[in-house]
């Protein structure tokens, strides 16, 4: 999963809370990621069929997301983003927290870049389902 998609979910995916926030709540600001945290969420799902089945799914939806931004369809991404929200929710915490906090990364850093190379091991176990 390409780190450009990541964030953009991650900011579809916040829109609950954004509009929460615009109604006189103040919202949290996710932690930054570390690599750390990144290489354990990788270990995670990779180690549990379950869990990397999600993210497979996950990954779909992805796409599917893409298309929706692509033809301005915000039903379609709405229900595209609570979708890919509940398989996140499944496959974890961590997995959630990380993505939350992956906006606050610059995608053209070099630790933007080592972040999409641990996802893209887990794209590639998707690849071959």
């Amino acid at each position: 999963m390409k780190l450009k998609l990541l964030l953009a979910i991650s900011v579809l995916a916040a829109m609950p809370a954004l509009a929460q926030a615009k109604q006189g709540e103040t919202q949290p600001t996710a932690p930054r990621p570390t690599m750390a945290q990144v290489q354990k969420v990788v270990k995670i799902i990779r180690g549990n069929k379950t869990k990397l089945q999600l993210y497979c799914d996950i990954v779909k939806l992805d796409q599917q997301t893409a298309e929706a931004v692509l033809k301005n369809d915000p039903n379609k991404l709405e229900t595209l983003v609570i979708q890919a929200d509940d398989l996140a929710q499944k496959i974890g915490p961590e997995y959630v927290a990380l993505m939350d906090g992956l906006p606050q990364i610059d995608e053209n850093s070099s630790e933007a870049k080592q972040i999409t190379a641990a996802f893209d091991s887990l794209d590639k176990l998707c690849a071959t389902k």
